[in-house]
């Protein structure tokens, strides 16, 4: 069987691994299909340590083999993957933090004790049973496959502080820029302005229900301060995950807003700190998600008030990724969410 692995900069190989076979707590899925992450791109990119297990961790399936002491899967049950439940036995779960679990946070590094050497860039794969969710009928194949970013973007919206009736600014219209749009709106937000280059994402940001799609710059701004009374953004969500854009957020938020990074970098970045306290800024990191989040966010999704399936703009095989990778990662290409679909190798 083969497997997609980014080994370097913008480098990427089809590796030959052995079919995989499940741990006693464990299952094979058979992969329909798996999304291609931001920090996937940017690892391609930028050449830094990756773990194989990450190269394709946007997954969903169906179940083909079952371990000895699996009892709530069966063969042909359709899931998408999640994070491993907190341990209950580790520092943070003993200090009452199960949100901040070891194992869970390990599991988002790729760390599964019954997972593949490889991750869902491959027609199956081994994960623990306790990661994997039921999808609902409701949701599909292509739905799916997007749960993983759906749920870090719900997790990053209910611990940004948003607030029923405020004025929210998203910065960036990728995947998960279009996501967070949606929860922001269903958490209550009165208007959500998307601030992003591509005409073409913009256009999907106000069919998504932005009430403003702009390009960044100045208008962007003075747009920002005529919705909200000559104030900046009451919550401002960073979905880019690059350097330069990081202190553009905090410049679109009021005195007092909150600013939530969702999109993660993985260089430093320039701010202007005296502007963050001058403004009394409340700043939310937001990496992956919880356990419990995952089945809400499906439930949510399933009744259509998140709905995923326009970002799916393109499905390609094994075999295409390492082209579709380098339009990735040097920008020239404008779709919204790239999903492999490992049964087509060409």
């Amino acid at each position: 069987m083969q497997a997609a692995i980014i080994s370097g900069r913008e480098k990427l190989e089809l590796r030959d691994f052995p079919d995989p076979e499940p741990a006693r707590e464990g299952v094979v899925v058979e992969v329909r299909y798996c999304g291609i992450c931001g920090t996937d791109v940017h690892a391609y990119a930028g050449g830094h340590p990756y773990p194989p297990e990450l190269c394709g961790h946007e997954w969903a399936g169906r179940v083909s083999k079952v371990g000895a002491e699996v009892e709530a899967l069966r063969e042909g049950d359709r899931v998408s993957v999640g994070v491993l439940p907190p341990c209950g036995e580790c520092r943070e779960c003993r200090a009452g933090h199960p949100a901040w679990c070891q194992r869970a946070m390990s599991g988002q590094g790729g760390g599964d004790p019954c997972g593949s050497p490889h991750g869902g860039f491959a027609s199956s794969i081994a994960a623990s049973a306790a990661r994997v969710v039921a999808v609902p009928d409701a949701l599909s194949d292509e739905a799916a496959a997007q749960v993983e970013p759906a749920t870090v973007t719900y997790h990053g919206v209910r611990r940004s502080g948003l607030r029923l009736g405020d004025l929210a600014v998203v910065q960036g219209a990728g995947p998960i820029g279009l996501l967070t749009l949606q929860w922001a709106l269903a958490a209550g937000a009165r208007e959500v302005v998307v601030v992003e280059p591509s005409p073409e994402r913009r256009t999907l940001a106000a069919e998504l229900g932005a009430s403003l799609a702009c390009e960044p710059g100045e208008e962007a701004h003075q747009a920002v301060r005529e919705r909200n009374g000559g104030l900046g953004a009451d919550c401002v969500f960073e979905c880019v995950g690059r350097p330069e854009t990081i202190q553009s957020a905090a410049d679109f938020a009021r005195r007092g807003a909150s600013l939530a990074l969702i999109g993660l970098s993985h260089q430093d970045a320039s701010i202007h700190p005296t502007s963050w306290l001058v403004k009394e800024l409340s700043v939310t990191g937001c990496i992956a998600y919880e356990r419990a989040e995952f089945a809400r966010c499906m439930e949510i999704m399933a009744d259509g008030r998140v709905d995923a399936e326009p970002l799916h703009t393109r499905s390609v095989g094994l075999g295409e990724l390492d082209a579709v990778f380098a339009e990735l990662a040097g920008g020239s290409v404008r779709e919204s969410k790239v999903l492999v679909d490992p049964r087509g190798l060409s």
